[in-house]
């Protein structure tokens, strides 16, 4: 996509191609954006839930940063860097939305987009 676009100009053009607002459990980006992790985690289901309850390790914490880090970078209209990772059982936190992860399998190395 171009990048030469203003701010402005590239929301307008998202507005009229958007055909799918997420959102999950009724909430959108924005507002799951501005939740903490407890409130977060009582939106999750039960094995999400206990899993969450019980902390993050450093690798699953490390994937986050690098994640946010990626997408801060990112000219407009533009999709971030691939992250290579081997952290197929990571939660999808609503701050990792919009990032390029790579979970390796023994043969390849495909590509997620987190929508």
């Amino acid at each position: 996509m171009a990048s030469n676009l203003s701010v402005e100009e590239y929301e307008k053009l998202k507005k009229e191609r958007q055909f799918y607002k997420f959102q999950f459990r009724g909430l959108e980006l924005e507002a799951l954006n501005k939740l903490k992790d407890a409130e977060i985690s009582e939106l999750y289901h039960a094995r999400a839930r206990r899993r969450m309850s019980r902390g993050m390790n450093k690798k699953y914490v490390s994937l986050m940063k690098k994640v946010r880090e990626s997408k801060k970078d990112v000219k407009i209209g533009d999709k971030p860097p691939v992250i290579k990772t081997h952290l197929r059982n990571m939660l999808i936190m609503p701050e990792m939305i919009g990032g390029m992860t790579v979970s390796y399998t023994h043969l390849t190395l495909p590509t997620k987009r987190i929508v």
